[in-house]
C-alpha cells in the first residue's frame, strides 16, 4: 500500500492546548445544530438501519404498540444523532487531526417517539498520552447530557476524541506498519460464510423475556458479525447519524470559510472536510490510518446493538462503555462477543453486567466495551421504561 506524498499538517502545541484547557467547565453554546432534533419514526428507523439493526422495536410502530412502551423507542445510540459533541465534534487546537475514540454512557430513561431532545455538554478534561500511532496525542473528553421536552434526564455520556499530528501518524507512526505492508485483502465466498451464517442466524430476543434469575454468570452472548468494512456501509451509517463535517455547496464553503484550519484541499485544489478519512483512502493514509475506516460512534453502536439484541423488548440498557483500540478500515470483518461477569441487585433494579470485546478477520483486537442491562426479574417487572 503506497502512502501518498508527504504534505504538513499543523501540529499540537503547548500554547494551543494551553488555551484549550482555559474552556474545561465552560458550557459550551452555540454549537452546531445536531442531526436529529427529534425522535421521530422516520429518524429512529434511518439510524437503526445505519449500523444494520433492524429491530421492530424501533422500527415497526404496530410491533411497538403492543410491547410495554406502548409505541416506538429509539435504540439507544440514536442519542448520537442528537449532539455533534458526543459524536466526536471538537473545539481547539486548529487543524489537529481527531478521532472518535471512545464513550461511557448511562440511560435513565428511554428515548419515545417524536419527543424532542435538547443537550448541554461541557469540556470535561484534557489528558495527554504517548501512542504508538501518533506519538503525542490528547485525549479531548467532553461531557454531554440530554434531556426530551418535558425536562426529564434520559441520558449522559462522557465521549472523547484522541487530537493527533498527521505528520507524525504518517511518517513515524508504528502502529500500523505491518498492516500498511500487506496487499489488500481479497476474500474468496467460503471465508466470508462465517460472517455471513452469523447474519443468517442472528436473534433479536424481542417479546419472549429474558428473566434476570435465567442468567449465569460466565454465560456467552452469541456473536455478532459487522461487515464487511466498505465505504458503503460507512455512508450507510453517516445517512442516519448526519456526520460531522459533510456539507454541500454554499453551506460547505460557510463551514471551511467560518473554520479556516477545518478544510483540506482535495487532489482537485478545493478545501474538503477531514470527515473524508472515511470515504477517501488516499487521505486517511495522510493522516497515518491504514485506509479509509469506519466511524467510531458507529462502532460504539455495534456494542449497544450486540446488548439490545440479547436483553429483549422488557430489558433497559442502563450503561455501557467503549474503548476504540484499533481502525476498521475498509475489507475488514468484526465479530463481536460478550460474557456476562455480573448478576446483582442494585437500587431494586435487578442488573447484568457484561463485558465484550470486537476482533478482526485476523483475530486483532479493535474494540472493548461493555454494559449493565437492567432485565425484569419472576418477582416483579424491569423499571426502565
Amino acid at each position: 500500500m503506497t502512502v501518498p506524498s508527504a504534505r504538513r499538517f499543523p501540529a499540537i502545541t503547548d500554547q494551543a492546548l494551553d488555551a484549550l484547557r482555559t474552556r474545561i467547565g465552560v458550557p459550551i453554546e452555540n454549537s452546531l445544530e445536531p442531526w436529529c432534533h427529534e425522535a421521530t419514526r422516520d429518524n429512529i428507523r434511518h439510524y437503526a438501519h445505519g449500523i444494520g439493526d433492524d429491530n421492530p422495536l424501533w422500527c415497526d410502530p404496530a410491533y411497538a404498540a403492543k410491547t410495554r412502551f406502548g409505541g416506538l423507542v429509539a435504540l439507544p445510540s440514536f442519542l448520537f444523532a442528537t449532539s455533534r459533541i458526543v459524536s466526536g465534534y471538537v473545539g481547539g487546537l486548529p487543524g489537529v487531526h481527531a478521532m472518535w475514540a471512545g464513550a461511557d454512557w448511562t440511560w435513565h430513561k428511554p428515548v419515545r417517539r417524536n419527543r424532542q431532545i435538547t443537550t448541554e455538554a461541557w469540556l470535561k478534561d484534557l489528558v495527554e498520552h504517548d501512542t504508538k500511532f501518533a506519538g503525542r496525542a490528547v485525549q479531548q473528553i467532553y461531557h454531554v447530557r440530554f434531556f426530551d421536552d418535558t425536562g426529564d434526564l434520559l441520558a449522559e455520556a462522557d465521549s472523547w476524541c484522541f487530537r493527533t499530528d498527521r505528520d507524525h501518524a504518517r511518517e513515524q507512526g508504528t502502529k500500523y506498519a505491518d498492516v500498511k505492508a500487506r496487499p489488500p485483502r481479497v476474500y474468496t465466498r467460503d471465508e466470508l460464510q462465517r460472517l455471513y451464517r452469523l447474519y443468517e442466524s442472528e436473534t433479536i430476543r424481542g417479546a419472549v423475556p429474558r428473566y434476570w434469575e435465567d442468567v449465569a454468570e460466565g454465560e456467552a452472548l452469541p456473536t455478532m458479525a459487522k461487515g464487511p468494512m466498505t465505504v458503503t456501509g460507512f455512508i450507510a451509517y453517516a445517512q442516519g447519524w448526519g456526520g460531522l463535517y459533510i456539507r454541500a455547496n454554499k453551506l460547505a464553503w460557510r463551514q471551511v470559510n467560518h473554520h479556516p484550519g477545518l478544510g483540506i484541499e482535495n487532489r482537485f485544489g478545493i478545501p474538503d472536510c477531514p470527515e473524508r478519512v472515511h470515504w477517501e483512502a488516499d487521505f486517511a493514509l495522510m493522516v497515518g490510518a491504514p485506509g479509509a475506516y469506519d466511524y467510531g460512534p458507529e462502532r460504539c453502536s455495534w456494542l449497544t446493538h450486540h446488548l439490545t439484541n440479547w436483553m429483549g423488548d422488557d430489558g433497559f440498557l442502563r450503561k455501557a462503555s467503549c474503548k476504540i483500540r484499533r481502525h476498521n478500515p475498509e475489507g475488514d470483518l468484526l465479530f463481536i462477543d460478550g460474557k456476562v461477569v455480573r448478576r446483582y441487585v442494585e437500587a431494586g433494579r435487578h442488573l447484568v453486567e457484561i463485558e465484550q470485546s470486537a476482533r478482526n478477520q485476523d483475530g486483532e483486537l479493535s474494540v472493548l466495551g461493555s454494559g449493565v442491562v437492567e432485565l425484569p426479574s419472576r418477582s416483579g417487572t424491569c423499571s426502565g421504561g
